[in-house]
């Protein structure tokens, strides 16, 4: 079924957006043209659909002296993203300028050559949990206040009552005294209870969570709406009751804290607490911000205060954020990328450690000792980069870096440079990949593309001059010289056929479409029925030793091409050796089948690269032909197997191929 008939058109998507709850723009054109705007956005500006197609600030000419439309040319001009968080702006709602907080993203959009050709304006109005927190902790210092205030009225009350004792003492000296003291015994009451009723209406109207604990048997003096709702229970669940009682979960963490609380008189704080809370009967994993602040009368604690917020959405927005970063490092590290930090004013430079391991070190070093790593013939082409990024904003070069052991490596560096506001560029920020196995993977290719175009230039070369000979003795077929003509175009079509026989093996390989067709065969009879072409000839002896009755289950197709390919090296290479031993023997599960000539042997600095593509280990006084694919397509077919393959050789002493097969 196509699901395609279904998909929205350009408008219907444009429709659907213009409902999202989530304030979106676009904007065009370095004076931040407004393309598009959804609902919610143009509810944001208090404007209607009017804006369309007006520049940002003649649509809203409040936000003169504000920074956003600098930003929005910033974000233009240079490609960026910027991000504000509790953002305050000033904008002009039913004709009054009022303020509001915004979380907002004004996000570049680029096309494929790097140049901005839309900015994606995001913003959420979070004015009401801004004003909302600040009131928060303007009610906490307002009830710290008043906690302050009651120990003084309690002190008030104690020396109001030494006055009342000291009055008793002095009543039959003073009547009129007495009377005095009374009245102002009574107004210090009535501010305590002016003040305790004040500070109760605090409580209730508070939105942090409150819950006022009496400390000689626990019970719940008081507590306010926003503490059951942080809970999840009803107020008749709290009254008649101890917090322990109210609330049971939480008595085994919290019971000995606060009763440390109590014994200490030092306040407990707890910052993006996690626990387990039973909200409506549902356990539920929350992360709270609270505080068990105790309170005195004199020096002994009379009853603890909580005060507790739910900071679980500010907690997870902040771990989704720690997540996103983290991956970020895995996804650098994984890449073997280095980084760099570069200060253009001091000429200092950080690195992370990969950035230095690409640059041959394994400490930290200064910029200058990096810069000296260039190749000499690098250098000019570095500095040059170095010079168009101050203009452009765009670090890009490839140069070659000599290590401490000479040898020679290549690097690609890429980075952004950032700017002032006098627009002096201050900083560049980048990345250091190691790409000296791209470059040699490109001589390869280089080189593969001109042997390929020499190897089969030559036999197509001999067939056009056999077939032109032909056509012109194509009267006379009788004539002695056509049938060595036939046959030399004949030996040019089979060497052309090997030679894309070689690239397509080479293709299937790394396609993943070498295909293995199994069966059961007794491994001498392969090697004595193989490279007849060689037998024929006469001029070599292959000798065959092993079990005459070991059977193997393989492509017995496949590893003939194996064996016939070593036994192929072996005449290029060694054609002084007249005799090759095709030796096999049964090894733990595996057979191990060996070629072995006498010939001048590989030296050891190419037996490494025997099995790579397009490697031909030129012997000396010998100018051999092939694609070099001969041994990497072998290797690729024990590899199909669950084998190895390998090569023992000496100078002088000559050569011993190798490879494992499973039995089963």
């Amino acid at each position: 079924m196509d699901y395609t008939d279904y998909f929205l058109s350009n408008e219907q998507l444009l429709e659907v957006l213009t409902f999202s709850t989530d304030a979106t723009a676009v904007h065009v054109s370095e004076d931040a043209v407004i393309q598009y705007a959804n609902n919610a956005m143009l509810n944001v500006w208090g404007k209607g659909k009017s804006v369309l197609g007006k520049s940002l600030q003649d649509a809203l000419p409040e936000l003169k002296g504000q920074p956003f439309i600098d930003m929005f040319k910033k974000v233009w001009n240079e490609g960026l993203t910027i991000k504000g968080g509790e953002t305050p702006a000033d904008l002009m709602i039913d004709g009054k300028l009022q303020t509001f907080y915004f979380d907002f993203e004004y996000r570049a959009l680029k096309n494929e050559d790097g140049q901005t050709y839309a900015i994606l304006h995001m913003a959420k109005d979070i004015t009401e949990v801004y004003l909302s927190r600040k009131r928060e902790q303007d009610l906490i210092e307002e009830l710290r206040a008043l906690n302050e205030e009651l120990l003084a009225a309690n002190e008030e009350i104690r020396a109001a009552n030494e006055e009342i004792t000291a009055s008793n003492e002095e009543m039959a000296a003073s009547n009129e005294e007495l009377s005095e003291s009374q009245q102002e015994l009574m107004a210090l009451y009535r501010s305590l209870s002016d003040s305790n009723a004040y500070f109760r209406s605090m409580v209730k109207q508070a939105p942090v969570g409150i819950c006022i604990i009496r400390v000689e048997d626990l019970f719940i003096q008081d507590v306010n709406s926003a503490y059951m709702e942080l809970v999840g229970k009803p107020r008749e669940e709290f009254e008649g009751r101890t917090i322990w009682e109210a609330v049971p979960e939480a008595a085994n963490a919290y019971a000995p804290i606060m009763n440390g609380v109590i014994s200490s008189g030092v306040a407990f704080v707890a910052k993006d607490h996690e626990l387990t809370l039973v909200r409506n009967g549902v356990p539920e994993q929350v992360f709270i911000d609270f505080v068990y602040e105790p309170m005195f009368e004199g020096d002994s604690v009379q009853a603890i205060m909580v005060l507790a917020i739910d900071v679980s959405d500010k907690v997870l927005a902040r771990r989704s954020i720690e997540d996103v970063e983290e991956r970020i490092r895995l996804a650098v590290e994984a890449a073997e990328i280095g980084t760099f930090d570069l200060n253009l004013v001091k000429q200092e430079m950080l690195t992370s450690e990969r950035f230095d391991a690409i640059f041959g070190f394994d400490e930290h070093v200064d910029w200058s000792t990096i810069t000296n790593t260039i190749h000499p013939e690098d250098r000019a082409s570095r500095e040059s980069a170095h010079k168009n990024a101050l203009i452009s904003g765009k670090l890009f070069y490839e140069a070659r870096v000599i290590y401490a052991d000479q040898s020679i490596h290549w690097v690609r560096v890429q980075g952004n440079v950032y700017y002032d506001k006098n627009g002096t560029p201050v900083r560049i920020l980048g990345t250091l990949l190691d790409i000296t196995q791209f470059k040699r993977m490109e001589q390869q290719k280089d080189d593969f593309i001109s042997i390929a175009s020499h190897e089969l230039k030559t036999p197509i070369t001999s067939l056009k001059a056999s077939l032109q000979l032909l056509d012109k003795l194509k009267s006379n077929p009788s004539a002695p010289v056509v049938p060595k003509l036939i046959d030399q175009a004949l030996k040019s079509m089979d060497k052309i056929s090997t030679l894309v026989e070689d690239l397509l093996n080479v293709s299937r390989t790394q396609q993943s479409q070498l295909t293995l067709n199994k069966t059961s065969f007794i491994v001498a009879d392969l090697l004595n029925n193989c490279c007849s072409h060689v037998r024929v000839a006469g001029k070599y002896n292959l000798t065959v030793k092993g079990d005459t009755q070991l059977s193997i289950i393989a492509d017995e197709h496949a590893i003939d091409q194996v064996v016939v390919n070593l036994v192929n090296n072996a005449v290029k290479y060694a054609p002084e050796s007249l005799e090759i031993i095709m030796a096999f023997e049964k090894e733990q599960g595996y057979v191990k089948i060996s070629i072995s000539d006498k010939g001048p042997g590989i030296a050891p600095d190419k037996i490494p690269h025997l099995f790579d593509r397009y490697y031909q280990a030129q012997a000396s006084g010998f100018n051999n032909s092939g694609l070099g694919l001969g041994l990497y397509i072998s290797a690729e077919i024990i590899r199909k197997h669950g084998g190895q393959i390998g090569v023992e050789s000496e100078l002088g002493k000559g050569s011993t191929f190798w490879f494992t097969l499973p039995i089963e």
